[in-house]
């Protein structure tokens, strides 16, 4: 019957759903079929059940009844693991040291063989910076952080480099940790869910692997879009993420897209990633910026003029890392070399990084740019207009603006009109496809590159 139902459903959907099933128990006129989660229970009672049914029925009339429950020896499993987590006592945390201005201060993790990473002690709920750019993802960190029930499984964080994505994941860990010593937080990248993914592999210790991960209270994975184009891991977290989400443990989960932006990522696994609560964190606004060198500065104990802060929230604008780092630099070389900081010093040591600041392109040229060189009125790029005279410009300057700056695609949409993100990934797709087939499209598209980054 199993060859039948994979030859019908394809080698993907086999694999995921209808393998895992396992004889339960047998009686008079009816079975038992049993899977290891409730998810993959109701899931393979919505879309195959019924099939499972007629294929038995087929080989065998005496069969009435076919019954799909969950396993419990395997959920006992699971919970006792979950149990014995619990039950090892977590070290007590090191003081901080005092560190130099930009090296991370990390506090000792408490997962069992060290199987997560290091918290940086820096990044916490206290040392967030809230803007209206991060409000939203600031609040669903906080609600995961100080809920005892699971309110939204996964909270999903997405925006690009350096905006504060693993500085709420941390700040999620530590302060859960500080509240509820109890339970056990594993946080990690998805690189390094990949690595001991593949050791277990290689050592033939799965199971152990599998215990690990599917026992923790809460699962935190930075970075998911790594795993993109990786079939054998992106099943495993599917199949961790499912048993996770059937015991009620809370997932944690970032990308530098949306779970539907996610390219080389399953379409199951990008569902599941997008049930719960999706959160943007925006590119930082000047007040932002302004604020969180205020901030930083005083973490530091260092005595920064008004109008340096000022100067460095206009002109670093790329991401807070970036930002953060520009004022290291002048702290510290102030400290070593024992000069004042004023404006004149703050451009001498930073040059190298003002004149790249100076070089960034912004949409708004882009729009300019393409309008100007496909002689079309500037007002077009937000029109609603949708004429090949007017559309495939507009496409363009959307494909120049992913590849040109760090804006996220919902960004990019609201400069076009308040487009929706779908509409820009159309753009970049039609512009990559138009590249390969046409020749002189490709030399227009590029010579609007060279004229930008002239």
């Amino acid at each position: 019957m199993k060859v039948r139902l994979k030859d019908e459903v394809g080698d993907a959907a086999y694999r995921s759903w209808l393998r895992p099933i396992t004889l339960h128990d047998t009686s008079e006129g009816g079975v038992k079929l049993a899977l290891p989660t409730r998810f993959m229970r109701d899931w393979v009672n919505t879309h195959y059940a019924e099939r499972i049914r007629t294929l038995w029925g087929a080989e065998n009339p005496a069969i009435r009844n076919v019954e799909i429950v969950v396993e419990a020896a395997r959920a006992a499993s699971a919970t006792q693991n979950a149990t014995k987590a619990k039950a090892v006592p977590a070290p007590a945390a090191e003081p901080a040291r005092a560190t130099p201005p930009c090296a991370p201060a990390t506090v000792p993790s408490n997962d069992t063989d060290e199987l997560g990473a290091p918290l940086d002690a820096r990044f916490t709920f206290k040392n967030f910076v809230v803007g209206k750019p991060n409000e939203f993802a600031w609040a669903a960190a906080r609600r995961i952080a100080e809920a005892d029930q699971v309110s939204f499984n996964p909270l999903f964080l997405y925006g690009g480099v350096g905006l504060g994505k693993t500085h709420l994941m941390h700040a999620i860990a530590h302060h859960i940790r500080e509240r509820n010593p109890e339970r056990s937080v594993l946080y990690l990248s998805a690189e390094k869910f990949m690595y001991r993914f593949i050791r277990a592999l290689r050592g033939q210790d799965t199971m152990s692997f599998k215990e690990q991960f599917r026992s923790v209270d809460v699962l935190m994975i930075d970075d998911v879009q790594f795993i993109a184009g990786k079939d054998a891991t992106q099943e495993e977290f599917f199949h961790t993420f499912n048993a996770l989400v059937d015991q009620g443990r809370q997932i944690v989960i970032s990308a530098d897209k949306s779970p539907s932006d996610l390219e080389g990522i399953e379409e199951r696994l990008r569902s599941r990633m997008a049930c719960g609560l999706v959160a943007d964190i925006h590119a930082t606004t000047y007040e932002l910026r302004l604020g969180i060198l205020q901030s930083k500065a005083e973490q530091m104990g260092a005595i920064v003029p008004q109008k340096v802060l000022e100067f460095l929230a206009h002109k670093i604008i790329s991401n807070i890392r970036e930002l953060e780092g520009a004022l290291n630099r002048v702290v510290a070389h102030s400290q070593l070399v024992g000069r004042a900081i004023t404006l004149e010093t703050t451009q001498e040591v930073l040059h190298d990084l003002l004149r790249a600041s100076d070089r960034r392109i912004t949409i708004e040229e882009i729009q300019k740019k393409v309008a100007e060189h496909f002689t079309i009125k500037l007002a077009e790029m937000s029109s609603a207009r949708r004429s090949r005279q007017v559309a495939r410009p507009r496409q363009i300057a959307m494909y120049l603006a992913k590849q040109l700056t760090s804006r996220s695609l919902p960004e990019i949409g609201r400069k076009f009109g308040g487009r929706d993100h779908t509409t820009v990934m159309h753009a970049v797709k039609k512009v990559e496809e138009l590249k390969e087939c046409d020749h002189n499209f490709a030399e227009d598209v590029e010579l609007l590159r060279r004229m930008l980054q002239g």
